[in-house]
């Protein structure tokens, strides 16, 4: 076998969405007509390996897929996006969902701690070069309320405390901080208002975005990759669907390359 290099490699899990567009949730026992239904291709590893793949990463995943219809079609998915899928297994044992999961030394390290458990490993701090994890997660990992960019800015210093050389916390709307281990001021990145028709993945989105521009532009300052990872996650929340709503590099401003 011949070793390739690959620009982001993701470890994660593949999931296929199962989507009911209805005008509420229904209440236990009650039955209630929706609007639309669709399927589409999900989960955070998968999500993230896509977006750094259309915007122009070489990218792989490692997971393991199902020996069912849904991995059989995850794995052309990822072939139609030009994902290396030399890594994907597929098993009898499971149904379509299940990840191996390894990490490696060799690579920059993007830790998204979803979905976050209060007693999160110590070593997971200590081995992420970025730590990147949204308001709720924040909150639950550090115990403190985390609604504003200020709230953001404690936290942060508290999860750099426990070992991360660096920390972005997004914050929807708000955009999201962004601090450092060798620098004492947090930065805060603002986003450009959009009109949001579905959020679904968009962390997904930034976290994807964010590897690609790690990876090709190695000398970047870590602010202006949080900036134009934002902005490509603005797009995604602009139509309906997870990656079907993630942009290609064609679909983005040329300055963001």
């Amino acid at each position: 076998m011949t070793e390739e290099a690959f620009d982001v490699i993701v470890v994660g899990s593949c999931m296929t969405d199962l989507v009911s567009q209805s005008p509420r949730l229904p209440k236990g026992g009650e039955t209630i007509h929706g609007h639309n239904f669709f399927m589409g291709f999900g989960g955070k590893g998968a999500n993230q390996c896509i977006q750094a793949a259309r915007l122009g990463a070489k990218t792989t995943i490692v997971a393991k897929v199902g020996k069912d219809s849904f991995g059989d079609s995850y794995i052309q998915n990822f072939k139609d996006n030009g994902v290396h899928t030399g890594f994907v297994g597929q098993t009898s044992c499971a149904a379509t969902g299940v990840a191996s999961i390894i990490v490696t030394d060799a690579v920059t390290t993007i830790f998204n701690p979803a979905p976050a458990i209060p007693d999160l490993d110590p070593d997971f701090y200590l081995v992420s070069d970025v730590f990147c994890c949204n308001e709720s997660e924040a909150e639950l990992l550090t115990g403190s309320s985390v609604n504003n960019v200020e709230e953001a800015h404690w936290a942060g210093r508290e999860l750099l405390r426990r070992g991360c050389r660096a920390v972005i916390i997004t914050l929807g709307a708000q955009g999201c901080v962004v601090l450092k281990a060798q620098e004492s001021t947090a930065k805060h990145v603002p986003t450009t208002p959009v009109t949001a028709v579905d959020t679904t993945g968009a962390g997904d989105s930034f976290i994807g975005a964010l590897a690609f521009y790690m990876a090709h532009y190695p000398t970047m300052q870590l602010e202006e990759v949080a900036r134009r990872a934002t902005q490509v996650a603005g797009v995604s929340v602009q139509t309906m669907g997870t990656q079907s709503s993630y942009p290609h590099k064609r679909d983005l401003p040329a300055e963001l390359f």
